[in-house]
């Protein structure tokens, strides 16, 4: 059963020199699975809030690759709120947690690193079916 504190940050190699700068992010060596989709939110208006859902089995890193936002985690039982603002810098979220993102900043972007494909029966999209899913695995 995951939990809040199995939310980390992961702060990504950062390559620089005269022409710029570069962060690779690899598969099992930056980040704990293999990348199987990536995916990325952008042009998001002011005061809009993305996600608000939980998966099953699927990991992610969320990156802000430009400008910030905010990720609200939740393991149903402690919340805890991390702000994205530096392109070298990774959220790592393991199945079973909460989030939802807001507090987007004008010209963000943010990016997915996820664990496989898109599978919508990999998702608790209602806040209380999660949260009874939760209190499953946390009885037995």
């Amino acid at each position: 059963m995951a939990n809040i504190s199995d939310c980390i940050l992961l702060d990504f190699r950062q390559i620089h020199d005269e022409r710029g700068s570069l962060t690779p992010v690899e598969s099992r060596n930056d980040i704990p699975f293999a990348i199987r989709r990536v995916f990325y939110l952008y042009d998001v208006p002011a005061g809009v809030e993305r996600e608000g859902h939980a998966y099953k089995t699927l990991q992610q890193v969320l990156i802000a690759i430009s400008g910030r936002c905010a990720v609200h985690l939740d393991d149903g039982m402690n919340r805890r709120e991390v702000t994205l603002q530096h392109s070298h810098v990774g959220l790592y979220i393991p199945p079973m947690i909460w989030r939802r993102i807001d507090g987007f900043a004008s010209g963000s972007m943010c990016l997915t690193l996820a664990s496989d494909y898109y599978d919508e029966g990999d998702y608790y999209r209602e806040y209380a079916t999660f949260q009874r899913a939760v209190s499953v695995q946390t009885s037995g």
